[in-house]
């Protein structure tokens, strides 16, 4: 039996549970909320910066903006992965246009960027929108190399 501490997606407490009952739906024991939300995380700097230091699950990042048209048209497959893999990672959008520092920090340079991480640490990136199948792949890679 393995613990693990996971942020809720709501308040971003930090809990401890049983990694064996990670699909259990486990609830944060004082905002009653559902730790998982099955679908994508907004953050901003001091929310992802909280998120990188505290969760040991991976966190998948898409790092997007608004007026992306790329970006907006990747965000269905992003959702239906956080929605179809939520507990094995936390998916996480990052808006550039209001988490610069968060994106300076990783050298965004191009929209939409996709990052895993990992124990704190950058494990997989790739620059451009991939459509589901493809991104499902890519994303299999980054958690089980």
């Amino acid at each position: 039996m393995a613990i693990i501490q996971t942020l809720c997606s709501h308040c971003l407490t930090a809990n401890r549970v049983d990694e064996t009952r990670l699909n259990d739906g486990p609830k944060r024991g004082k905002c009653r909320n559902s730790l998982f939300a099955a679908q994508p995380i907004a953050a901003d700097d001091a929310q992802f910066s909280r998120w990188l230091h505290n969760e040991q699950l991976p966190l998948v990042v898409d790092f997007w903006a608004e007026w992306c048209g790329p970006c907006k048209t990747f965000a269905p497959a992003f959702a239906r992965a956080a929605s179809g893999l939520e507990p094995i990672a936390r998916f996480i959008k990052i808006n550039t246009e209001l988490a610069q520092q968060t994106s300076a920090q990783f050298g965004i340079r191009s929209i939409p960027t996709l990052m895993v991480f990992h124990d704190g640490q950058a494990i997989a990136q790739q620059a451009g929108a991939l459509p589901y199948p493809q991104f499902l792949q890519w994303l299999n890679g980054a958690l089980n190399p």
